[in-house]
């Protein structure tokens, strides 16, 4: 039986993609090639590469607006020092929601004017900072969209004219925005997009090349443009999956579409958190996540049980992050309202057995 996968990541694909994926491990499009076998500079990869490149920037309605998508490697860990190394000149504004805003803080402090204009960490991360100000004279200001650890997420994002860089990773294509407002987004593949080995970033080219230090190749987001994003070996698989996933988003409907399913999973998943005395909500409800649902169990002896009864209901991957700890439900676009109403039958049942 196919379980009911909540795991934060890397997560939960459309079985489609994972079927063609597969398929072209085996033989990619008749080729008699397997996709792990291909030149990264052949047509048929190349293709691969431009097609994941231009879904990329349609379905975030960027196409022809100045903006490039690279697919890297290094995880979005990487991106935490390639954003300061590319962007920071004097100096910069994070916003610390939670623990993955904290490490491109850390990262970007090697360059010592890195400034947190507001944080949530006095509330172990269970809200998104408000009424911060960011100066005018920084270079960039950062933030964090979405918050998988404590199931944060931003609602709305500040209005600035200096150029606003957003970690994405774990709600990138989950719901309509005005993409224009970011100059850089970046987003590991394996929570909305893929499995893990591929990045995403997708850059205003304008806000490139203005900072006075020598920057290595491999770190030069202007390099990776110019080669197409190519200018190492990619990862081919990652990107393959990828671009499969956003075709399957983008036939769907696009954004707009899943964003209505995401709602609905997220309303039926915070209704019974809410209703069912056995738990409780650990973030604020104002910035609930759409994509993380985070709760505890108030009756510790239950805890046994109500795991046994996940187990017997194949429901796989929600146990929270040990900062949080208790229960977390990764709603990722991949994941069909079955599995939300599956666990939700499970909680439910369980206050009926309490």
């Amino acid at each position: 039986m196919k379980k009911h996968n909540f795991s934060a990541g890397p997560s939960i694909l459309p079985p489609e993609v994972i079927l063609k994926a597969s398929q072209a491990v085996v033989d990619l499009d008749d080729s008699g090639l397997s996709l792990l076998e291909i030149s990264h500079r052949s047509k048929a990869f190349v293709d691969i590469m431009e097609n994941a490149r231009a879904l990329a920037l349609e379905l975030l309605g960027l196409e022809g607006k100045g903006y490039k998508a690279l697919f890297l490697q290094g995880g979005a860990s990487t991106q935490f020092l390639m954003v300061a190394l590319n962007l920071l000149e004097k100096r910069a504004g994070y916003l610390n929601s939670g623990a993955w805003a904290a490490k491109a803080i850390k990262e970007a402090k090697i360059y010592d004017d890195v400034y947190e204009v507001g944080s949530s960490k006095d509330a172990n991360y269970n809200y998104i900072p408000k009424g911060y100000a960011i100066p005018e004279d920084y270079d960039y200001f950062h933030c964090t969209s979405n918050n998988t650890i404590y199931g944060t997420q931003m609602k709305s994002f500040p209005k600035t004219d200096i150029p606003m860089v957003c970690d994405m990773s774990s709600d990138i294509f989950s719901r309509t925005l005005d993409f224009t407002q970011f100059g850089l987004i970046y987003a590991g593949a394996q929570k909305n997009m893929g499995p893990s080995g591929t990045t995403l970033v997708v850059v205003r080219e304008d806000i490139l090349g203005k900072v006075s230090r020598k920057i290595p190749s491999m770190m030069d987001y202007k390099i990776h443009i110019s080669k197409g994003s190519m200018f190492n070996t990619p990862p081919v698989f990652p990107i393959y999956t990828s671009m499969l996933t956003l075709q399957w988003l983008k036939d769907l409907g696009g954004i707009a579409a899943i964003e209505k399913e995401n709602e609905k999973k997220a309303r039926l998943m915070y209704s019974e958190v809410d209703l069912n005395p056995l738990f409780k909500g650990f973030a604020s409800k104002e910035d609930r996540s759409n994509m993380n649902a985070t709760f505890t169990l108030e009756r510790e002896n239950l805890k046994d049980t109500f795991e046994a009864m996940l187990k017997e209901a194949g429901i796989s991957g929600v146990n929270g992050h040990r900062s949080v700890g208790g229960y977390r439900a990764s709603m990722y676009n991949a994941l069909p309202m079955d599995s939300v109403k599956a666990l939700v039958e499970v909680m439910s049942e369980l206050e009926s057995k309490a």
